[in-house]
């Protein structure tokens, strides 16, 4: 079972166990750490995250939805190189490990 470890908005560190298959938002909203408002369909941006280290280029290219949800979010908070919506990363066992901080919520 893949492991994440996901920092939040105070800085706390949390570790989290993940089913390969699922979703990374799944873990996140289990845990409180973001809202998941529209349950995975990338149109709230409640999921936005900011991914540390190399994992942006191991977690594929960003969808076409998932780039228009996040073009909207500029004007509210920032959006980064590594920001992605965490609805939109469906974990395996290569993202054991991945890291990751709870971007500013809107």
């Amino acid at each position: 079972m893949p492991k994440i470890t996901v920092f939040d908005s105070a800085g706390n560190e949390h570790n989290l166990p993940v089913d390969a298959g699922a979703a990374l938002m799944e873990p996140l909203r289990d845990a409180g750490l973001i809202e998941a408002t529209c349950g995975g369909a990338a149109s709230c941006g409640t999921c936005h995250i900011y991914l540390r280290d190399d994992w942006v280029t191991k977690t594929g290219a960003r969808t076409e939805d998932e780039g228009y949800m996040l073009e909207g979010l500029e004007d509210l908070v920032e959006v980064k190189d590594v920001s992605r919506l965490a609805c939109q990363i469906t974990v395996s066992d290569e993202l054991d490990g991945i890291s990751m901080d709870i971007a500013p919520q809107i």
